[in-house]
């Protein structure tokens, strides 16, 4: 892990806000965000902005509406568009797979309001491991369990945020490019027999991609060694309701830091009603308590403080603007409280 990780504690988001309107998000962003902002999702405006559709533009057969996502590979074209991604994909020509004001209004809008000279910028896509188990193909069959479906996805999503990079890079040299994957919740069930070894290699291709920092967001509970041998910068996922779920691997995550890495922790709820019962001093409280059982294999807690992020547990598109507010707020003010006491 060559890229500096020591974010002290910077607040960012994940990704989704509630709004509708892309200047006002990326407004209250700029705000609140000054050292790592983020470039907001915004499904609430359109369908074409939910996960899955976000980053479907350009995929072989892919047809998308409002509604959904079909495949098809029965047309004559299906083929020339699978060789065109390839050949995207070796030369790095990335602008022929971007994201399009209609699916990312938030991006296209952050390109133009951001907070000024900011230490870094964020941008994220969906993992493709959970990408590969949200699109059936056209005998119903989960596009993740098809070999060529599966190696396709990794490369427009690699393609997706190589293209973001280049423009984020507008912003801040530095980048910080995150996976979502929520599916990896579900690793070692039923609805995902995938191998450990399969996951990291879909991963890896993926994150391969990446000229800055890497981050892979999970919001539940995982085997987190899926991600702690992985070349990865940063874990994320959510300290508000799974705090426990981390301190299960205590050596691995000190082992982790220690070479270099760094923690996103997803203290600041993403309901209203957590917002409003919260506080910064009790989610200070919060935080010292997740973060203490790493400091029982002997890592410093100032070193977790200073290879560490602040988030919301996950996204805020279902919150109301002004609990997305609050939840920023709370963050800014977190961040405030712990560098003063530890930094």
């Amino acid at each position: 892990m060559t890229h500096n990780t020591e974010f002290n504690l910077a607040p960012t988001i994940i990704g989704s806000m509630p709004h509708q309107d892309p200047v006002k998000a990326c407004k209250l962003i700029a705000k609140y965000l000054t050292e790592l902002p983020a470039w907001p999702q915004l499904p609430q405006r359109s369908n074409r902005e939910l996960m899955t559709a976000q980053y479907a533009e350009g995929f072989p057969g892919l047809k998308i509406t409002d509604d959904e996502a079909v495949m098809d590979r029965t047309t004559v074209e299906w083929e020339k568009e699978l060789e065109a991604l390839y050949g995207a994909y070796i030369t790095s020509d990335t602008e022929k797979y971007g994201i399009s004001p209609e699916a990312a209004a938030g991006f296209h809008a952050f390109l133009e309001i951001h907070p000024p000279s900011p230490r870094g910028v964020k941008g994220q896509v969906e993992g493709p491991v959970s990408w590969g188990l949200s699109i059936k193909d056209e005998t119903g069959g989960l596009m993740i369990y098809d070999d060529v479906l599966s190696e396709a996805a990794a490369k427009l999503l690699a393609l997706k945020i190589a293209w973001q990079e280049k423009q984020l890079k507008q912003i801040a040299s530095k980048t910080v490019m995150f996976l979502d994957e929520p599916a990896l919740t579900a690793y070692g069930s039923a609805y995902l027999p995938l191998s450990k070894e399969r996951i990291q290699q879909i991963l890896t291709e993926v994150l391969g991609e990446i000229k800055g920092i890497r981050g892979v967001h999970c919001c539940g509970n995982t085997d987190w060694t899926l991600l702690t041998d992985l070349s990865l910068n940063i874990i994320s996922f959510d300290a508000y309701n799974y705090a426990n779920s981390l301190a299960l691997y205590p050596k691995e995550i000190s082992q982790f830091i220690g070479r270099g890495g760094a923690i996103a922790w997803g203290i600041v709820p993403n309901t209203d009603a957590g917002v409003k019962e919260e506080t910064p001093a009790s989610l200070q409280d919060r935080l010292e308590e997740a973060m203490a059982p790493f400091t029982r294999e002997g890592m410093e807690f100032r070193k977790l403080v200073g290879h560490g992020l602040i988030t919301p547990s996950c996204g805020m598109a279902y919150m109301s603007e002004d609990g997305a507010e609050q939840a920023l707020e709370l963050a800014a003010a977190l961040t405030d409280r712990m560098r003063s006491r530890y930094l």
